[in-house]
């Protein structure tokens, strides 16, 4: 292997990516963050922000609870991420209203308010009348809808911005314009990756990619089902606030943002790399906004937009250990939760890739003293390896376990999202889910 550029190499500088950089430079890792263009241009920039730990889930399983941690992260974290950059993530406390326009969808509703009040979490069902004294700008035809007072939303662009610049102020090297073309491997483990200007190295790589990191891991046969899902959305400027809370119906979320700007999204279209915005897609979302809000008929409108969203081929991430390689870390296919997920999938993926660090130290040790009495230049190898050891690595190996290794909860957390597929795998046997052909649905 040619001489390692730093310790740890993430591909894809989105939310997720520049999550993994920021937890990792927290420690004291020497990270180095690539991007195929500019950070945080992809689908971090199109997500409407939402933290809909509850809004979106069917049942309580690993995802459910991946979700409400990471939302309990983001004020302690606004507040970190302001502090280390100036930038402030826009994050809002107001909850969110999941609106029922049919009696199938006031039914599943009441269900879900059920179910997540028995987890713990605050879920109230508001009829009509309650609803639109909550939200007076809400159409007639609303049946109710399930108020959840914990969930919120951030700035999606400022939180990734946040999170890279953070990552930049503790040391991480960002570099933008550098597509990786394959991974390298030798021996059984990772080396690092390709790039135009030639091969960089390391022994530890995560591939953050978004929806081409299946791409990326086929190329080492890593077979991830992985596939785009383009979203369409626009927004309007009201002369005055519509809307507090966030409204969410199938097919549709409406979300109140600064200066009376208000998102609507988002159109689901699978297995499309096409970025265009087509004027089918807004009409419908335009027809679905005004059933919900009438008022927003009147609104000026300002711009349209569309995002690649990554989907998995069971619906949750790949979060964790790539099993073809040592040293080989993948964190992908969050789809519409990205945002959301994205502090407990840097602190996580930090912890456990410090984990597998420590474990090479080992390792190095081990052969260093294999050569030391056998005579092979025992003084010339070990310059490398201390200066290695003097770095984040060493400092780990003081701290307590529980602060870096991972504990019994979280590694099942991270059992039910390991990225293989493979038959028999904890994974498929954690989940028990069919494959999705055809919309997706979380």
């Amino acid at each position: 292997m040619g001489s390692k550029i730093t310790d740890v190499l993430i591909v894809g500088g989105g939310v997720i990516g520049a999550s993994i950089a920021y937890y990792l430079a927290k420690k004291g890792a020497a990270v180095t963050l690539l991007d195929r263009g500019r950070l945080g241009t992809e689908a971090s920039s199109a997500a409407a922000g939402m933290l809909g730990a509850q809004s979106e889930m069917e049942d309580d399983g690993a995802l459910f609870q991946w979700a409400r941690r990471s939302r309990s992260m983001f004020p302690a974290l606004s507040e970190e991420l302001k502090d280390l950059t100036g930038v402030d993530i826009g994050l809002v406390r107001e909850g969110l209203l999941n609106v029922a326009l049919s009696d199938v969808q006031e039914a599943e509703l009441r269900a879900r308010a059920l179910w997540q009040r028995a987890a713990g979490e605050r879920a109230e069902w508001l009829d009509a009348s309650a609803a639109c004294e909550l939200e007076p700008a809400l159409s007639s035809r609303v049946r109710g809808a399930l108020y959840l007072p914990d969930d919120g939303q951030v700035e999606a662009p400022k939180l990734a911005a946040a999170f890279a610049q953070a990552a930049i102020t503790l040391g991480a090297n960002v570099r933008e314009f550098a597509p990786v073309s394959a991974l390298l491997a030798e021996g059984g483990r990772i080396t690092g990756v390709m790039t135009p200007e030639g091969p960089l190295y390391s022994s530890q790589v995560v591939v953050a990619a978004g929806t081409w990191s299946g791409q990326l891991l086929q190329g080492i046969g890593a077979e991830l089902p992985m596939y785009p899902v383009k979203g369409e959305c626009f927004s309007v400027l009201t002369p005055k606030p519509l809307l507090r809370k966030t409204l969410f119906t199938p097919g549709c979320y409406v979300v109140p943002k600064a200066g009376g700007r208000v998102l609507v999204g988002a159109t689901v279209k699978p297995y499309s790399y096409d970025r265009k915005v087509s004027l089918a897609g807004l009409q419908l979302l335009m027809a679905r906004a005004q059933e919900l809000m009438p008022e927003l008929a009147g609104a000026e409108w300002e711009r349209a937009w569309s995002g690649l969203r990554p989907q998995s081929g069971d619906g949750l991430p790949y979060i964790g250990a790539v099993p073809q390689l040592a040293g080989l870390y993948t964190a992908c296919g969050h789809y519409r939760n990205g945002i959301l997920l994205s502090p407990l999938t840097g602190q996580m993926m930090a912890n456990l890739i410090a984990e597998g660090a420590a474990v090479d130290d080992e390792e190095e040790e081990e052969e260093q003293l294999v050569w030391l009495f056998a005579g092979e230049g025992f003084a010339e190898e070990t310059g490398g390896a201390a200066q290695s050891q003097s770095g984040w690595r060493a400092a780990e190996a003081g701290s307590a376990p529980e602060e870096n290794g991972l504990s019994a909860d979280e590694q099942a957390m991270l059992d039910a999202f390991a990225p293989d597929v493979r038959e028999g795998s904890k994974r498929a046997s954690l989940n028990k889910r069919v494959e999705k052909t055809g919309e997706p649905a979380l």
